[in-house]
């Protein structure tokens, strides 16, 4: 059995972020979230490994080499543009051969791997299985439909109006008869491959395509909001460690993470909280659900529920919370100026003021 990572969308749900960074590069509590994917794989016993890029091709190779380090053997599949998950398979076809394989989204997140789906399904073998999940906002996902006996009788891609709640888990598991039903496909109203459609066509055909509702957490990280919740979620599993340096008018609360190289002077961290290698944290306050990775700088300052990425400084600032903040970002105080207030009212305006 083969696995095939999709790591080729523009992740523009992330910008600023992503305009210079990969979205799958995005780091949850300092691990990038495709590795914990690539972990995943691995925890399955799956070791040969495709990995769909794009215009970010350098990086995710920068990041991942060959594979080694997970005990994988990882090939890239170069993919001009995001074209749907179904054109990610059609380009594959020379990788993926006539083995089985899993599909999995380099941007979610999976809490407790894919080792048991994986082992269902070599044993079950169906055509297909895909995983799914009872979500608040199915219209944001591709979306199941179930019969009363649980077989899944139809799939749509971000349906506008939809009956079912259950939302495609970026995890789907394969025979070789996929390859036959990406063929017929046709680009939808989106301009894309749509995978549903593909299994639509695999249901249509009375072919068998299984399916598991997970009660597990899953996020698609693929916003600021889901990011955040899912560094969140990483934090609270932490096992505290401290191999920097801390002094003693320093203060480490709860399950807290100092990397080797990273400094705490005159301050107070509490956690869960991860502390990367070199940073230095001087006369501030480090809360609850924040990472912060190699090389910055906080200094006088309360971060909380954050995520702070590679060589950023943060000077002076009173509070930042719920915040992403890139690699190499400065953020300092702004200067002092007048307060006023500026108005054009209409006739009879009633007007309330804060001052």
């Amino acid at each position: 059995m083969r696995a095939l990572i999709l790591s080729g969308g523009s992740g523009t749900r992330l910008r600023p972020i992503t305009h210079t960074s990969a979205k799958q590069l995005v780091p949850v509590a300092n691990k990038p979230v495709l590795f914990y994917g690539l972990e995943s794989v691995a925890e399955a016993g799956i070791t040969e490994v495709g990995i769909v890029v794009g215009d970010t091709a350098e990086e995710i190779q920068d990041a991942v080499g060959d594979g080694s380090r997970f005990g994988l053997d990882v090939t890239y599949v170069s993919q001009d543009a995001p074209r749907g998950l179904a054109h990610a398979v059609m380009i594959a076809r020379d990788f993926l051969g006539d083995e089985d394989f899993v599909m999995y989204l380099g941007d979610n997140f999976v809490i407790g791997g894919i080792a048991d789906v994986v082992a269902s399904f070599r044993k079950e073998r169906p055509d297909a299985s895909i995983l799914l999940q009872h979500v608040p906002n199915p219209s944001a996902f591709g979306v199941a439909s179930l019969d009363p006996d649980g077989r899944v009788v139809r799939l749509e891609e971000k349906p506008k109006d939809t009956e079912s709640d259950l939302a495609l888990v970026g995890v789907y598991l394969f025979t070789p008869v996929i390859h036959e039903a990406v063929r017929q496909l046709v680009p939808s109203a989106r301009g894309e491959y749509e995978i549903t459609d593909a299994l639509q066509w695999l249901i249509d055909q009375g072919r068998d395509v299984a399916s598991t509702v997970i009660t597990g957490y899953w996020k698609d990280t693929g916003n600021v909001a889901d990011m955040l919740e899912v560094n969140r979620s990483v934090l609270e599993t932490l096992t505290p460690s401290t191999a920097g340096e801390v002094d003693a008018e320093s203060e480490l609360i709860g399950r807290v993470v100092l990397s080797p190289g990273a400094s705490v002077v005159r301050s107070r961290i509490v956690g869960p909280a991860i502390i990367g290698a070199g940073t230095r944290i001087v006369d501030s306050y480090v809360g609850p659900f924040t990472s912060i990775q190699h090389d910055c700088r906080i200094v006088d300052s309360e971060i909380e529920y954050s995520i702070v990425l590679h060589d950023s400084s943060i000077e002076g600032v009173r509070r930042i919370e719920a915040s992403l903040i890139g690699h190499h970002v400065e953020v300092t105080p702004s200067p002092r100026m007048p307060r006023a207030h500026r108005f054009v009212l209409g006739d009879h305006s009633k007007v309330q003021i804060s001052s």
